[in-house]
């Protein structure tokens, strides 16, 4: 059974800097493609940024360089870490593994974790 616990979220001011973590259990990271997705009341879920099982490093055109992505496969743990944040980058972040990519571009994933909320005031 696949398993993906994050950690990290809370509330920050524009500008200032988040990490977010997830714990996969049931799932190697370091053999497949796994990454975070946000989602904000009201609008769809958006691939945020990705990791493949060949290292390859995708982000969500939004991104801009202010977030990277990192995994550590001793420990089994993807993360995320924020920088620059705006209040636009206010969702849930989800971290997501067996992640693909539909011919329009749009990201989708095969196991979710729960969540972990980001707020980011003005």
């Amino acid at each position: 059974q696949v398993q993906l616990v994050e950690s990290g979220g809370g509330s920050v001011q524009a500008g200032g800097s988040l990490r977010l973590s997830c714990a996969a259990s049931g799932y190697t990271i370091s053999r497949g493609s796994v990454g975070w997705f946000r989602q904000d009341a009201g609008k769809a879920r958006e691939g945020v940024a990705a990791i493949g099982r060949d290292g390859t490093i995708k982000y969500g055109d939004f991104v801009k360089g202010r977030f990277t992505i990192s995994q550590d496969n001793a420990k089994n743990t993807l993360y995320l870490q924020m920088n620059s944040l705006k209040p636009e980058d206010t969702a849930m972040y989800y971290c997501a593994a067996a992640i693909g990519y539909f011919d329009g571009g749009r990201w989708y994933a095969s196991y979710w974790g729960q969540g972990t909320q980001v707020t980011v005031s003005s």
